[in-house]
């Protein structure tokens, strides 16, 4: 690849893109919009494509040639944010999706989300085992697959010890889509018959109660964020998020989970990720993580303050995280199975 001064001019979310035109007319101004004007400000190009957007020429493996749309790219100049996306009209793009992140991967691209992350991130059960030992306590869990022989009930065999009512989820979707609660086996019988029909897997954990609260902590740079998104759900809702009618405000993040930041930043030592806690209202329970969580906006403010500082903090993260990268040699990779960074 072409030799570069190492500025980092560009950051491409690698995203399927299949919104629909309603979901772009919402999303744009809840946070994409805003995100490309951050990075303006910060004299930099923010831009969302799909995986064909990005073709390589490999004809001579020691000289690659990348390009963004028609336009050459190097390790130096740009990075992709590669975060695993499943909701099921994208479930088509999750192969080129995980084949793309590990060529630029292999290419020395700087990728804040490694590919190895992503599976450990968008499974439930994968994250919260991963943090099994999560000073703050992770949500019991049992995950179920769904294909042609759910009908036979084979995964009645680990529901022996839940209890309910149980909330029911998909293992890898977000934003609160698919979850449901569960007052009995017969129900849960009826939710992964219909998971059956898209080949999707399913958590079930014991509901909380009603007016469990979400507490989204924004770690940047190994520190937790002084505003915590605390959603509470509407009246008669299992689910918190703002999909689902949820209520969100922007107060100091809890002590107790600024102290457990601290531990999730060092299992995941890269620039940026959310992580989800329940308060059932007298405890909290870890639930998700998200690597590339939303940032969401402050309605009662015109002039979107905090939302706008999360992002220029995220985003200088990344930069940071990059000009680290370029000064390794492009050495240094996410290693799960070595909890951290280690050289290639």
């Amino acid at each position: 690849m072409p030799d570069h001064d190492g500025t980092l001019r560009r950051m491409c979310w690698v995203f399927p893109d299949r919104e629909s035109t309603m979901a772009l007319a919402m999303w744009h101004p809840f946070f994409w919009d805003t995100y490309a004007e951050v990075a303006e400000e910060l004299g930099m190009t923010w831009c969302r494509h799909a995986p064909d957007a990005i073709t390589v020429d490999g004809l001579d493996t020691g000289k690659p040639r990348v390009f963004h749309e028609g336009e050459p790219v190097t390790p130096g100049d740009t990075l992709f944010i590669t975060a695993l996306y499943s909701l099921p009209y994208q479930a088509m793009d999750i192969f080129n999706q995980y084949a793309l992140y590990a060529v630029l991967e292999q290419l020395g691209f700087y990728l804040p989300f490694p590919p190895g992350l992503s599976p450990i991130a968008n499974d439930k059960l994968a994250t919260l085992l991963y943090f099994a030992d999560s000073p703050i306590p992770p949500i019991p869990t049992v995950r179920v697959g769904t294909g042609r022989d759910t009908g036979k009930y084979g995964y009645e065999a680990a529901l022996d010890n839940l209890t309910y009512p149980a909330i029911v989820k998909p293992s890898g979707w977000c934003g609160g889509g698919g979850v449901n609660l569960a007052r009995s086996a017969e129900d849960i019988r009826g939710l992964a018959t219909l998971a059956q029909g898209g080949d999707t897997s399913l958590v079930i954990q014991p509901y909380l109660g009603d007016g469990t609260v979400d507490y989204r902590v924004y770690v940047i740079d190994g520190e937790p964020h002084p505003h915590v998104l605390r959603r509470t759900p509407e009246a008669g809702s299992p689910v918190s998020n703002a999909s689902r009618g949820g209520i969100m405000d922007f107060p100091p993040v809890p002590p107790e989970l600024a102290e457990a930041a601290a531990y999730f930043a060092r299992k995941l030592p890269i620039p940026f990720f959310c992580i989800d806690f329940l308060h059932d209202g007298e405890r909290f329970w870890f639930s998700e993580l998200e690597p590339d969580g939303v940032i969401a906006p402050e309605f009662d403010d015109p002039d979107r303050t905090l939302q706008r500082d999360m992002i220029r903090a995220r985003f200088t993260a990344y930069r940071s995280g990059h000009r680290r990268w370029l000064a390794s040699g492009g050495a240094l990779s996410f290693n799960p199975a070595n909890l951290g960074l280690v050289t290639r």
